[in-house]
């Protein structure tokens, strides 16, 4: 696997596909620079190395060209994050994009306009990409989040440099924390996979039978679960179709030796409302008309103690309604075991738009060994599939 430490970029443009697809406000100020924080060691590498960066990403989904989707809006917050003045150009293809590289000097910073302002980017068209290719020595994919997709700059690019291309620091950590999780992690490893449905997370689960010791189901989904062994779950959400595929899972489980944790009690609601009136109770006897919002404290400790006796710890969705402060304790709770589990050795892992927001709110970002930025691609890792954004890389 080359990455960027296998390269030395003096005098070299090093054309790097970034994910600056970051939330703005009303005003078009970035209000989450986390993703230009996550693409700072590999630029800052490449400038050190005493070569130029030239920066290429996609914001949002526009229909062509839209104002309120350019890039130009980032620059400034992009220069802080970096600490180097960085220059805008308003297409990333082309003789403006190509005028603009010959210009740039060893160590200066150059940020191309929106990638989706030309609809070749997400149709994965070769003639787009050959363009991109004209404007860089190295191309270095440092994206994640778009790992999983086919685009031009994610992937199609990448044939234009069959010798010089490489993983950028982030994108390297991405693929060596997933396989610390499904490759040569330490046992006991313990997938922990919580949200409301379980037709979201079949993928992962058959795909990660074979790796863990320990699978704990949390969330939502756990009702299906509960249901299909008979238990009453009263108003709580369920995949009434899924049922059967709960039972093949918990038997499939059992076959491969691998322990499935189940909640034993919940937190229980009268309404789905915060200021819902609400009780602890066994999770395979929710009254008609209450459901569980959130995992209960005997299924709190149950599942610390699986956490702690862990090694290897993956951690993929919230435990209960977290949104809700009256549902957040679970989820939370979570937090504060694989945070103690990880301080005394264990690997963690955290992916996924909801546990990344729960670790995010409730400061658990620098208490886990890593943070995954893609939700998607890190979701279709887990199923076991190749992205095309990192087999471009490695072929």
């Amino acid at each position: 696997m080359k990455t960027i430490n296998d390269f030395n970029f003096e005098n070299k443009k090093a054309l790097i596909r970034v994910d600056f697809n970051v939330p703005l406000d009303e005003n078009f100020k970035v209000t989450d620079n986390t993703r230009i924080q996550a693409a700072k060691p590999t630029i800052i590498k490449v400038l050190e190395d005493g070569g130029s960066a030239v920066l290429m990403s996609h914001l949002g989904r526009p229909k062509g060209v839209q104002e309120e989707f350019s890039l130009n809006h980032i620059v400034e917050q992009v220069a802080d994050v970096i600490g180097v003045q960085v220059k805008f150009v308003s297409n990333c293809i082309g003789e403006e994009a190509e005028a603009a590289v010959s210009q740039l000097n060893p160590g200066e910073v150059l940020l191309l306009e929106n990638l989706r302002f030309h609809k070749e980017e997400t149709a994965g068209d070769t003639n787009f990409a050959e363009q991109l290719s004209k404007l860089g020595d190295v191309y270095v994919n440092d994206a994640f989040g778009t790992a999983h997709r086919a685009h031009a700059s994610t992937t199609i690019v990448a044939q234009f440099f069959p010798e010089n291309k490489c993983f950028g620091s982030l994108l390297a950590k991405e693929i060596e924390s997933i396989d610390k999780v499904l490759k040569s992690g330490e046992k006991p490893i313990t997938a922990v996979l919580g949200g409301s449905k379980v037709s979201s997370k079949i993928t992962i689960i058959e795909n990660i039978l074979d790796k863990v010791d320990n699978l704990i189901v949390g969330g939502g989904m756990t009702y299906t679960f509960i249901k299909a062994k008979g238990g009453k779950i009263g108003d709580s959400i369920c995949e009434d179709d899924k049922q059967e595929l709960a039972l093949e899972i918990l038997k499939k489980a059992e076959e491969k030796g691998v322990q499935i944790h189940l909640p034993v009690d919940v937190i229980g609601a009268d309404a789905f409302d915060n200021n819902a009136n609400t009780k602890a109770m066994s999770v395979d006897a929710i009254p008609d008309g209450w459901q569980g919002l959130d995992a209960g404290p005997e299924t709190i400790k149950n599942f610390h103690q699986v956490i702690l006796n862990s090694k290897t710890i993956l951690w993929n969705g919230p435990l209960g309604v977290f949104e809700m402060e009256n549902f957040a304790n679970g989820t939370i709770a979570l937090g504060h075991s694989i945070a103690e589990a990880t301080e005394k050795g264990a690997f963690s892992l955290v992916g996924g738009g909801d546990s990344v927001a729960a670790v995010k709110q409730f400061g658990f970002g620098d208490k886990v060994s890593y943070v995954s930025t893609g939700g998607g691609a890190m979701l279709e890792s887990l199923e076991g599939k190749t992205l095309p954004g990192i087999a471009a890389i490695k072929n």
